[in-house]
């Protein structure tokens, strides 16, 4: 079960309509398990999901979204501070 509903980040995206449930969907179900693991605990398995990891599958369900091929021609991209990566990382297991 997802940690967010397609609802929340319809409002996160501001979508409107039925026509993306599914693919909203699949997007959280990606970036759920690209978090799980990165910090090598699944979100499924906490008793209790953080709210800055809930913000973390937010910000990468709308980039999987936004951004749906693997590449983008003629566009200058670069991460904004404060992003996905400062979201998740105090959250990461290390293992060695």
């Amino acid at each position: 079960m997802s940690v967010i509903t397609v609802e929340d980040v319809k409002r996160h995206l501001n979508v409107v309509g039925t026509d993306d449930d599914l693919l909203i969907a699949d997007k959280i179900a990606a970036a759920e398990a690209f978090i799980g693991r990165w910090t090598l605990t699944p979100l499924a398995a906490m008793t209790e999901v953080p709210a800055d990891l809930k913000e973390a599958v937010r910000l990468l369900t709308g980039h999987f979204y936004e951004n749906r091929e693997a590449s983008i021609v003629g566009v200058s991209a670069e991460e904004i501070p404060f992003g996905l990566w400062d979201l998740i990382n105090p959250h990461r297991e290390y293992s060695f």
